[in-house]
């Protein structure tokens, strides 16, 4: 069985539009291939992150990490942290681990791999390069107002009324 198909679009210009900012990783460079430690066979270890820029009115930030790649009609979510106080600017190499401790009453969403972590890049092989959408989500309340048990459409559709700006970087994976 192929599993050709088109590339997906880039998903975020299709959201309401908001205020961008700034977000880099000491780990990868925005638009270039994932290290070793980034995929799930390899590391299975999350990127350093830094942000700056947000809006003054932020109250917390959620960070994922999207392949709208994925052979399913809906992506795939390889991590989700919800509740990063404000006060927070950057999650450190490997903040992912499921054992992790995060700032303030910030938590992991399960990814779609099952976990409460971060979980590497795992392209089906000889499938083309997916993308892997890491974004900070400024968000206008300290709370989203979901629980660790929320699935991340949930997650999803709660930031699309919350959010006030949004900064996005991206690396690549192919097998």
């Amino acid at each position: 069985m192929s599993i050709e198909r088109p590339v997906h679009p880039d998903p975020y210009p299709l959201l309401p539009k908001v205020a961008t900012f700034e977000v880099s990783s000491s780990d990868f460079q925005d638009g270039q291939p994932l290290k070793d430690a980034q995929v799930a066979a390899l590391g299975n270890t999350s990127p350093e992150l830094s942000w700056s820029g947000a809006p003054e009115s932020t109250k917390s930030y959620v960070v994922t990490c999207f392949d709208p790649d994925a052979p399913t009609p809906c992506g795939f979510w390889h991590w989700a942290v919800v509740d990063l106080p404000a006060t927070c600017t950057s999650l450190p190499t490997g903040a992912g681990a499921e054992d992790a401790i995060l700032p303030g009453n910030a938590f992991m969403l399960r990814n779609d791999g099952g976990s409460h972590a971060f979980m590497g890049a795992a392209p089906p092989q000889n499938d083309q390069p997916h993308r892997y959408f890491f974004v900070v989500h400024a968000v206008d309340q300290e709370s989203l107002g979901i629980d660790k048990d929320s699935s991340n459409a949930v997650m999803s559709f709660n930031l699309a009324f919350k959010t006030l700006g949004r900064a996005i970087t991206h690396g690549t994976y192919q097998f």
